[in-house]
């Protein structure tokens, strides 16, 4: 019998999971994505003046695996969608960059998550943002209405990754930007084991799929330039010590496989 967990499960527990990480945000305690302090990895991604860019509780609550901003090269007068935007650093970071004259939206299912967002953008006077209630396999904006999307270690979490990349290509623009940063794995996919686990799921490992069906799914909703660039790979042990996959100290992983963090860009075709 399957007995892995199904869509409404894992979107729940991620759910619940992530509202957690909102509320200690809150109260101003740095965390891990299990809940556990932590020396601040997520935020070592970001040069230090531009942690000092945004209100402390946007970077506390951001748990991701790089800075899509490095891929993303923002310009002044764009528009751009932030998949799972947490406590909003990276919108509110994307704001900036792209000015008055831009937006840059953020897309989150935790109530949590988008009442800390909101109430940074309120404490970082950031007028040219907006955040979205809603799931990133089923997007609330019009086709063609964003030039660059990022993502910080949030595809992941989704266990219908084909649905995510069919609406991001959807809503950009001809000629617009994929720039995200997940956690992806080479070589033998995760063991059945390890899909089934459910805090795995939340904790952004059991999700992972593999960089060939990654590449093949970008392809099959679209998009062109596919790239991958590794960030860091995580052993067994390592992905129990931390980075954002809340793996069990006894995790692991089958000869062959890999579990890396990457930066991953694609490009919508111009019409």
């Amino acid at each position: 019998m399957d007995d892995k967990p199904n869509t409404d499960q894992i979107r729940q527990a991620v759910r619940e999971h992530y509202g957690q990480i909102a509320r200690q945000a809150q109260k101003i305690q740095r965390l891990n994505c299990c809940a556990a302090p932590v020396d601040g990895e997520s935020a070592s991604f970001y040069d230090p003046a531009q942690l000092q860019e945004v209100p402390e509780a946007a970077a506390l609550a951001t748990l991701g695996c790089g800075n899509p901003l490095l891929l993303a090269r923002l310009q002044p007068g764009e528009v751009v969608l932030d998949l799972g935007s947490g406590g909003g650093l990276d919108v509110l970071l994307s704001a900036r960059r792209v000015g008055p004259t831009g937006k840059a939206y953020g897309l989150d299912m935790t109530d949590e998550m988008l009442e800390l967002a909101r109430a940074n953008a309120r404490k970082a006077g950031a007028t040219n943002v907006e955040f979205l209630k809603g799931e990133i396999e089923r997007i609330p904006l019009p086709d063609a209405s964003v030039d660059v999307i990022i993502s910080n270690c949030v595809i992941n979490l989704s266990a219908d990754k084909g649905a995510v990349l069919a609406e991001a290509y959807r809503v950009l623009r001809p000629g617009g930007r994929f720039a995200v940063a997940d956690v992806v794995v080479q070589g033998q996919p995760l063991s059945d084991e390890v899909r089934r686990a459910m805090a795995l799921w939340a904790g952004c490992l059991a999700g992972a799929i593999t960089e060939d069906e990654y590449r093949a799914r970008l392809a099959a909703a679209g998009f062109a330039d596919i790239d991958f660039q590794v960030l860091k790979e995580y052993s067994a042990a390592g992905a129990a010590d931390g980075g954002c996959c809340c793996a069990p100290a006894d995790l692991k992983l089958d000869p062959g496989t890999r579990v890396i963090s990457a930066f991953i860009k694609a490009r919508k075709p111009e019409a």
